[in-house]
């Protein structure tokens, strides 16, 4: 297995023309919010969107001509399909990639418009995993595994190389997430190779425990989770060899602290995450009294999520901070009563962002209505203050929690 610093840099040299030397940056205000010295390396600038560039590319480039004249298939939940897909393009190498039928829109359609055959099928990355093997035995098309794969795995590694030369002096504590694997398998690499000796934690999604599934034998239970890219029940055989002596430490993080992390980037950092690039970041903001003090590095692993789904992401972020709150005004039904309601949120400095005149439904009686107004505030202790300037109006008014 690839591991030293020469060879890793040897990687490094292989694949430098057709991937992004990333910016690894120091963020002020996470580091004012945690006490911790914070980094993070902001692969989401990947051509494709992510770090899995770095092993497909490397992978493909080693391939024989016989091999290249076959093509590639892959299984991906999206990032590793996209690198793929794109670098095979550029390299002439026809690809086929088997993605889970609940991979996101925006990852297929990149997939193929980077140039690849997509095959949608399955409810998860191993039920598409079954069927690319099935393919890749049948047209003798060679698997560029997305994790359990030692040319992948040593691509990966130049992530974490870069990011601890860039650094600046040697980080404490490198927070990697971890789905299948071949990050933190790589970042050992890197760890190892340099002789630092920068504690490797390793971070996953609460229903996709693949490290404590490896080393119990209990399955990860998996569901759905924001956190696509990490979404795997199993880590792969090599990685599970390769962290097994140098990754004592995991993380769990929920879909809430997950959220807030990609909020936070792109709030604080002007960065667009998706669900797995903010982990790392996720499980500092939960943990920061067990990081302060520390020199702390994590890796944004990758950028690409809906549209959609991050304007739903922005909208429960700001109701979880308490920024954005739902009103329920009990009124009589008369006119005028609206515009007094509206005079009284505004008087008190609240933005109102939309409303809702309930006359009809539920136990009101015909001289009655009901107002949820959602409103904005600078901060969530103004809420008393909104309160508070309602009933002065006459108005009974309650938060709504539901």
């Amino acid at each position: 297995m690839i591991g030293t610093a020469g060879t890793l840099r040897a990687v490094a040299d292989r694949i430098a023309s057709g991937i992004v030397r990333t910016p690894t940056v120091r963020s002020r205000a996470f580091s004012n919010a945690t006490g911790a010295e914070v980094y993070f390396k902001t692969e989401n600038r990947q051509t494709t969107g992510s770090y899995k560039e770095r092993g497909a590319l490397n992978a493909m480039l080693l391939l024989s001509p016989e091999q290249r004249a076959c093509g590639v298939i892959t299984m991906s939940a999206g990032n590793h399909g996209q690198a793929v897909a794109y670098h095979g393009t550029r390299l002439g190498i026809a690809t086929t990639v088997v993605m889970p039928e609940t991979t996101p829109f925006l990852k297929v359609r990149r997939t193929r418009d980077f140039g690849a055959d997509v095959v949608l099928l399955g409810e998860t990355f191993d039920d598409a995993a079954v069927h690319a093997r099935d393919l890749a035995g049948r047209t003798g098309a060679t698997i560029v595994h997305p994790y359990d794969d030692e040319h992948v795995i040593a691509g990966q590694a130049t992530a974490t190389l870069e990011l601890l030369e860039d650094a600046g002096s040697e980080l404490d504590v490198l927070l990697v997430p971890v789905g299948g694997g071949g990050l933190i398998s790589g970042a050992t690499l890197a760890v190892a190779g340099i002789g630092a000796k920068t504690e490797i934690v390793a971070v996953q999604a609460t229903s996709y425990a693949g490290i404590a599934a490896a080393r119990t034998g209990v399955p990860a239970h998996g569901g759905p989770t924001i956190a696509e890219g990490i979404a795997v029940k199993c880590i792969g055989a090599l990685p599970t060899r390769m962290i097994a002596e140098r990754v004592r430490e995991v993380i769990l993080v929920d879909e809430a602290a997950i959220e807030t992390a990609i909020a936070r980037l792109l709030e604080d950092e002007k960065l667009v995450s998706e669900g797995a690039g903010a982990a790392g970041l996720a499980a500092l903001f939960a943990n920061a009294r067990r990081f302060a003090g520390k020199r702390v590095g994590t890796i944004i692993c990758g950028g690409n999520i809906d549209l959609g789904m991050l304007a739903s992401v922005i909208v429960r972020h700001r109701m979880r901070s308490g920024r954005v709150v739902r009103i329920r005004v009990h009124m009589v039904d008369r006119p005028g009563e609206l515009a007094s309601v509206a005079f009284a949120i505004s008087a008190a400095g609240a933005n109102v962002l939309d409303v809702a005149h309930h006359r009809v439904f539920g136990s009101l009686s015909a001289k009655h209505a009901e107002l949820d107004v959602t409103v904005e505030v600078e901060r969530p202790d103004d809420l008393p203050a909104i309160m508070a300037a309602i009933a002065e109006r006459g108005f009974e008014a309650d938060v709504v929690t539901e």
